[in-house]
């Protein structure tokens, strides 16, 4: 006994060039070894304003059987999907999480169809997506900030730094708002993706070691080596390495994909605090809040865990409001 299978793309475009090389129905449906009711249906349902279309009717076509498939999930597994969206999840992180935790098994293909209908209802879920704008390149010329005291250069880093192995190993960099105002200091560990933030009233070296210091020594136990980039800002790396009993080294100048992490953390932030904005309006609260967005997110190169529950082993609160 046979069973129906749904006609694919390719029939649908011989369905189309038989059709105009002027065949009927009942000639088509012999020719392309289907039942002659198959054919009728196809050119009814999926006609378009200018007719039939093969492009036009596999999308037809395809939207009816996404839309079938999604409205046997429940109007609360929906709810869910907006709650963690919300949180500035990914529909990948969502999808993930929903299947591995809470046995929900919703696509991230269906949870973009789901922002998208959300968007042209006059939703905001598309707001909570990370917005990507193409980077600059960047020309650089020798740099020319002058030397910075006791650098030790990236190459004399451990091996084992590069394979993310052991946990205690940072990158350290600044966000910068507003020309010659506050920034932000971004720490990241590197096998965890954990992060640490803080706000520097400047970007001076005496300030931005403050907030490192602040930041990482509850963490001193759990820090073996940092890596800055080559901005004065980090001129007291000796004073940090002493304080936290750990050894601090510089990316070549210009090679920022050295600290890719840091870079990518970087961009997360700004998402939250745009380029060109004055982060002296920034509030401790709200970069906290930001920072525990970031380590409450469950990430794809953690198997889908976040950095909390894989440096503290925290569940992230929204998991358990479900």
């Amino acid at each position: 006994m046979s069973h129906y299978t749904q006609l694919t793309r390719e029939e649908r475009y011989q369905i189309y060039a038989l059709k105009t090389a002027g065949h009927n129905q009942v000639e088509i449906a012999k020719i392309i070894g289907r039942h002659k009711s198959t054919v009728s249906r196809e050119l009814t349902r999926n006609r378009g304003l200018r007719g039939y279309r093969p492009k036009q009717a596999n999308n037809f076509a395809s939207s009816r059987r996404q839309t079938k498939a999604a409205s046997r999930l429940s109007s609360e597994a929906w709810t869910r999907v907006g709650q963690l969206i919300r949180e500035d999840w990914s529909p990948e992180q969502t999808s993930d999480w929903l299947r591995r935790e809470e046995d929900i098994r919703i696509s991230h293909e269906w949870i973009y169809q789901y922002i998208l209908r959300d968007k042209q209802a006059g939703g905001d879920l598309h707001t909570h997506l990370r917005c990507q704008k193409p980077r600059k390149k960047r020309y650089g010329a020798p740099d020319r900030r002058g030397q910075i005291k006791g650098r030790v250069s990236i190459d004399e880093r451990p091996s084992i730094v590069n394979e993310r192995s052991r946990v205690g190993d940072w990158e350290a960099d600044t966000v910068i708002g507003k020309q010659g105002g506050a920034v932000l200091v971004t720490l990241v560990e590197r096998k965890t993706r954990l992060s640490v933030i803080g706000k520097a009233p400047n970007r001076t070296a005496q300030k931005v070691t403050a907030v490192i210091l602040k930041g990482l020594t509850p963490l001193a136990s759990q820090v073996q080596t940092l890596t800055y980039d080559n901005g004065k800002e980090f001129a007291l790396h000796q004073e940090i390495a002493k304080e936290l009993d750990a050894c601090g080294y510089f990316a070549h100048p210009y090679h920022s994909w050295e600290r890719g992490l840091n870079e990518n953390t970087n961009g997360l932030i700004r998402q939250y605090f745009p380029k060109g904005k004055d982060l002296s309006e920034v509030t401790d609260t709200e970069v906290q809040a930001v920072m525990n967005k970031l380590n409450n997110r469950p990430r794809k190169c953690l198997g889908f865990k976040t950095p909390n529950q894989v440096f503290f082993g925290i569940a992230p609160p929204v998991a358990l409001a479900s």
